[in-house]
């Protein structure tokens, strides 16, 4: 049977978490750079144990601001220390509620720029095996994220997106372009069947791209994100694909 991971982006102050949370099998929870506080991240991991959703660490640059969207050119020891920082707080809080800390994903302009540049990889990759070399680490699919994770010998997860649009590269289009985001319903479950049945994404050229599909992202500040997740689910479990979360 196809198995695919549907995570989300969570904690981040956008109202509609619980919602869903009844759809998505991994949470990625904003760890207080970006979005969040240590009473957010308490109370959005409670709520995705109550509903059986996976937890992961959602760490970002220090740039609450501009939501973690801008690039900063950190040094590789800087790259280590905050996300050890926001890796451990999520831990921690896990910790407490007597469950673990399933897998690590990057946000914003830390997942972008470490997809291209080794070295920043290596950073994230380091940081997450010394916290827990058990942690599973998401990624864009083709990327650094992956390649250098798996290095180390950390699990990986290959991540793709419901929401984005894609270059012929294999990249998400940058943010910055007016057809980097996907609106309609019908085309984000188009795209998500075909990296998921096919192995493949169209990029905006036409270009038809080989992509991994292990878990696919559905951003949770995105203005149809509910809708997204219901319908994305709904279809994943009429073509018989099973839908759980990529545990440890």
């Amino acid at each position: 049977m196809r198995v695919v991971d549907l995570n989300c982006d969570m904690g981040e102050g956008c109202g509609n978490d619980s919602e869903l949370l009844d759809y998505v099998t991994s949470a990625n929870i904003a760890c207080g750079f970006h979005a969040g506080d240590e009473e957010t991240m308490r109370r959005t991991a409670e709520a995705a144990l109550a509903k059986g959703v996976a937890i992961g660490a959602h760490p970002s640059f220090p740039d609450r601001e501009n939501f973690g969207r801008t690039k900063m050119h950190l040094s590789t020891q800087e790259v280590f220390d905050i996300v050890t920082e926001q890796v451990n707080a999520m831990r921690g809080i896990c910790q407490g509620l007597e469950t673990i800390l399933n897998h690590v994903k990057p946000h914003g302009a830390l997942y972008n720029m470490a997809a291209d540049d080794a070295k920043l990889a290596r950073a994230i990759a380091d940081a997450v095996k010394s916290i827990d070399p058990e942690l599973v680490m998401y990624g864009l699919s083709g990327s650094y994220l992956i390649s250098e994770a798996q290095k180390l010998g950390l699990k990986t997860s290959s991540e793709v997106f419901a929401d984005r649009t894609y270059t012929a590269d294999g990249k998400l289009t940058p943010r910055s372009q007016p057809n980097a985001l996907i609106a309609g319903t019908g085309d984000a479950i188009n795209q998500v069947l075909q990296m998921v049945n096919g192995g493949t994404v169209t990029a905006t050229t036409g270009a038809t791209v080989p992509i991994v599909a292990e878990t696919v992202c559905i951003h949770g500040d995105g203005p149809h994100a509910v809708e997204f997740a219901k319908a994305i689910r709904t279809q994943l479990d009429r073509e018989g694909i099973e839908v759980r979360s990529f545990t440890r």
